[in-house]
């Protein structure tokens, strides 16, 4: 779609939201909440190492305090006294905490920040000669603590000392710390404001400026023209994979699930996968299937000089090829009735002069020649073909013939009976095989112009031999010859040439059959079809209907 369709698109729409510009605000509305987000996180995770650290600095103090030797003399022999107190005041002060207090095994206190409570038990301390850490809540406020065990020199447990950090020293910390944070975090979201500016922009680019209700539209008309249209459209990527298939393709070309597949994982090598693949070119390029007359035509996509895939259409012309070939064996009937009509009408001058010169006995013998030559090639046709259906598409077709300077004869070891299992096949068969055969007599070769047709039945087989007196089948086109498509002669009226023989190759081998073709000069024709089992006859009988409308496309045949 060019940018104009796109432009009027939008006009259509009636709408001129920037969608580049919504995307961009939410972006940057994420962005400034997760930075906001993980500044906090950053905050709340330092804080908890600054009361580690903390923490740990006063289990230290307390260390070095239950370490010291008059404390623990005092302890263990002066009961403590104004000594524990002093010392304690001192490695307070020095150390900057928010107390140091000296506990004995019962939990009364020895020092203490405030006087009045030294002598007295706190219940929620217990001396067990462990250490231990963590946030402490006394009467000095909030602190971070930390408890060793009190021992004498020789190993023996006196108390506990307990010291305390004030909070705020903590806090302090912390908040000469979030400036650098913030600072981390302002890098980030400018970071985060330059991509997505960069992406928005992009963005837009990508979608020609088209807006959320836009795109949502174009979708939908989208799908409802793929699914709406009688053409199957399938949608190729750069590298050969399916990325839309219409529901008229799949029935056409019997993908299935095929989307995303490629071509070669979904289509068997043939004709029809070079056509869709590209390696076939041109317009109007004819495949034949098991079922369909198709019409492929493949056109790459390209967008600012990159190649973004190709998109190919698929129509069914089935029912189409066949009413034209039915058309143009009726213009051949009547071509050869006008000249039936001339040559009767010269016949009847012919008689009528001998008549008049009173050539009654010539006359006589005329009228009875010219009387007897078709009887006699009817009844020359019957006695080897007992179906009428057969005998009536020879005789047709030796009329034809004749019209065109050729003369198709039935050999004489040719035997068919009155209801062969191949009947509808067999008519496929002959009337493109003889029609084949016409032409190419007709069009030169070793010879008087002729075309020799065998259909022998027996027990196992039916066998059909059509011989022509033309150039032959090229050497290098034995290979070709059954290919949908392919021929070396010009369309033919109304009639496509190049689906003849590929219509019999396909139904022969479609019935289990072989098809062989001689080197010239002169073509031969062999064509085997196995008689089927009895256990099949019901099925065979259903095969007539199956195969009239390949009857009706392949009457008239396509030529070499």
């Amino acid at each position: 779609m060019s940018m104009r369709a796109l432009n009027r698109v939008r006009g259509w729409r009636g709408r001129n939201r920037k969608l580049y510009a919504r995307i961009l605000v939410w972006q940057l509305a994420i962005l400034a909440l997760t930075s906001a987000i993980g500044f906090v996180l950053l905050a709340i995770a330092q804080r908890a190492q600054l009361d580690r650290e903390y923490e740990n600095q006063a289990l230290a103090i307390a260390r070095t305090t239950a370490a010291e030797p008059q404390i623990q003399h005092a302890m263990e022999y002066g009961g403590g006294g104004n000594v524990v107190q002093e010392i304690a005041q001192r490695i307070k002060n020095a150390s900057r905490a928010s107390y140091v207090v000296v506990f004995d095994l019962h939990g009364v206190r020895h020092s203490h920040p405030h006087p009045a409570l030294i002598g007295q038990r706190d219940p929620g301390v217990t001396v067990d000669g462990q250490t231990h850490v963590g946030i402490d809540v006394g009467f000095t406020g909030i602190s971070a603590n930390g408890r060793a065990p009190l021992l004498s020199p020789s190993g023996k447990l006196l108390g506990q000392v307990s010291v305390g950090i004030p909070e705020k020293k903590v806090t302090g910390e912390l908040w000469s710390e979030l400036p650098s944070f913030g600072l981390y975090a302002g890098i980030a979201l400018g970071v985060g404001v330059v991509a997505a500016y960069t992406l928005a922009h992009r963005l837009k680019r990508n979608t020609f400026g088209l807006e959320l209700e836009d795109l949502a539209g174009l979708l939908q008309d989208r799908e409802a023209m793929l699914h709406g249209i009688r053409e199957g459209v399938v949608a190729l990527d750069p590298h050969g994979r399916i990325t839309v298939v219409n529901d008229e393709a799949r029935r056409l070309l019997g993908l299935g699930t095929a989307l995303g597949s490629r071509l070669d994982e979904a289509l068997p090598d043939g004709r029809l996968r070079r056509a869709l693949d590209g390696t076939l070119t041109g317009s109007d390029v004819t495949v034949l299937t098991d079922s369909h007359c198709l019409v492929v035509n493949r056109m790459p996509v390209t967008l600012h000089g990159h190649e973004l895939g190709a998109v190919v259409t698929v129509r069914d012309r089935t029912e189409l090829v066949g009413l034209l070939r039915e058309l143009d064996s009726v213009r051949g009937l009547t071509d050869a009735l006008r000249s039936q009509q001339h040559e009767f009408s010269n016949r009847m001058h012919t008689l009528a002069g001998l008549l008049e010169l009173g050539e009654h006995d010539a006359a006589y013998e005329f009228a009875v020649e010219s009387a007897g030559a078709e009887p006699l090639l009817a009844e020359s046709v019957r006695d080897r073909i007992g179906n009428p259906l057969m005998v009536g598409l020879v005789m047709a077709k030796t009329t034809v013939a004749a019209e065109r300077g050729v003369r198709l004869a039935l050999t004489e070891d040719s035997e068919l009976g009155e209801q062969p299992p191949h009947l509808d096949r067999l008519l496929t068969i002959v009337g493109n095989l003889v029609d084949n055969a016409v032409d190419a007599a007709a069009s030169g070769g070793q010879g008087p112009p002729e075309v020799r047709l065998a259909v022998v039945e027996d027990p196992t087989r039916v066998t059909v031999r059509v011989a022509d007196s033309g150039p032959g089948v090229p050497a290098v086109a034995r290979d070709r010859i059954f290919e949908d498509g392919w021929s070396t002669r010009p369309d033919r009226g109304t009639a496509r040439r190049g689906l003849g023989l590929a219509l019999v190759h396909r139904l022969v081998q479609r019935h289990g059959g072989t098809i062989d073709v001689s080197e010239g000069p002169g073509a031969v024709f062999t064509v085997v079809l196995p008689q089927p089992h009895a256990a099949d006859a019901d099925e065979a009988g259903t095969d007539g209907t199956e195969e009239l409308p390949r009857t009706r496309l392949a009457e008239k045949g396509a030529g070499w």
